[in-house]
C-alpha cells in the first residue's frame, strides 16, 4: 500500500494515499467479515450455539487486526520498539491543540464522549434511529436471532452460570475489540495517517470508514459511524488515539460487568 510523505508536520508518521487507507480499512473488515458469516456456519455451534461459534471468529478477526497494525508499523518505522509504537500509533496523553504539549489535565474531555458514548446506545438514540431506517431500507441487513448476543445473554442465563470460559473469551474479545484491535487500528493506525487525504475533514471519514468496517454486523453501520465520530473526534483534537480507546472501552467495562454477574449467578 503506497503512502505518501507527510509534509505537515516534523516527527509525524507517513501519510497515506487514499487507495492505501481503502487497503487498510479491507484488510481489517473482509476477514472479520468472511470469519462471522462464511466460517461460523462451517464449524457449527460451539458450547451447544452458534452465537459462540460467531463470537469465537469475531474474536480472531480483532486479533488479526492487532498483527495487522504490527505489520505496519514494522514496514514503515523499521522497528516495533515501545518508543516507536508510542509515537506512531499516538499512543501518548493528549496533547494541548493549541500548544501541542502532552497535558494530563485533557483526560478529562473523555468524560463528556463517554457519557454521549453511552446515550448513543440508548433506545431512542440518533444511532439507534439511523439503524431503523437502514434496516427499513435494507432489510436483508436486518439481526436475527442468531446473531444476537444480547438475546444470547438473556435466553442463556442459566446455561452461562459458572461459564468462567465465557467471560475469559469475552475478556479477550473486549480487549483485541476496543484496545488492540478496531481502535489501535482507526484511530492509532489509520486516523493520524489521513489528514495528508482528506484535510481537516479526515476523522469524519475515519468515523464513517469505521462504520462501513462493520460486515460483522451491517445493522449498526449507522449506529457505527455516529459512535466513530464519537472516537475519532477527541483521538484527532487531541492527538491521542488513547481518547478513542478509553471512550469505546466504557462499552466494555459495562458488559464486562454484566456477563461477570451473568456466569456469577447474580444477574
Amino acid at each position: 500500500m503506497k503512502a505518501t510523505m507527510n509534509t505537515l508536520e516534523v516527527g509525524e508518521p507517513l501519510q497515506y494515499s487514499l487507495w492505501a487507507i481503502l487497503g487498510v480499512w479491507a484488510a481489517a473488515a473482509f476477514p472479520g467479515g468472511i470469519l462471522a458469516w462464511g466460517v461460523t456456519p462451517l464449524v457449527g455451534p460451539i458450547a451447544g450455539s452458534s452465537v459462540n461459534t460467531r463470537f469465537i471468529m469475531i474474536t480472531i478477526g480483532l486479533i488479526w487486526q492487532f498483527l495487522f497494525v504490527l505489520v505496519m508499523v514494522r514496514r514503515e518505522a523499521g522497528n516495533l520498539r515501545w518508543s516507536t509504537l508510542w509515537q506512531r500509533l499516538w499512543l501518548t496523553t493528549p496533547r494541548n491543540p493549541t500548544t501541542g504539549k502532552p497535558q494530563a489535565r485533557l483526560w478529562w474531555w473523555a468524560l463528556p464522549f463517554v457519557i454521549l458514548f453511552a446515550l448513543n446506545n440508548s433506545p431512542l438514540s440518533p444511532g439507534n434511529y439511523l439503524n431503523d431506517l437502514w434496516v427499513k431500507a435494507l432489510p436483508f441487513f436486518n439481526e436475527t436471532q442468531a446473531t444476537n448476543l444480547s438475546l444470547y445473554l438473556t435466553s442463556h442465563k442459566a446455561d452461562l452460570v459458572g461459564a468462567w470460559w465465557f467471560l475469559a473469551l469475552f475478556l479477550v474479545s473486549a480487549l483485541f475489540n476496543t484496545v488492540l484491535g478496531e481502535e489501535l487500528l482507526f484511530r492509532g493506525l489509520l486516523l493520524p495517517r489521513m489528514q495528508g487525504a482528506f484535510g481537516r475533514w479526515d476523522w469524519i471519514v475515519n468515523a464513517i470508514i469505521f462504520g462501513f468496517y462493520h460486515l460483522t454486523e451491517p445493522w449498526n453501520i449507522p449506529g457505527s459511524i455516529v459512535a466513530g465520530l464519537l472516537f475519532a473526534w477527541p483521538s484527532r483534537r487531541f492527538r491521542s488515539s488513547w481518547m478513542g480507546i478509553v471512550i469505546h472501552s466504557a462499552q466494555s467495562v459495562f458488559l464486562g460487568v454484566l456477563i461477570l454477574g451473568i456466569v456469577l449467578g447474580k444477574a
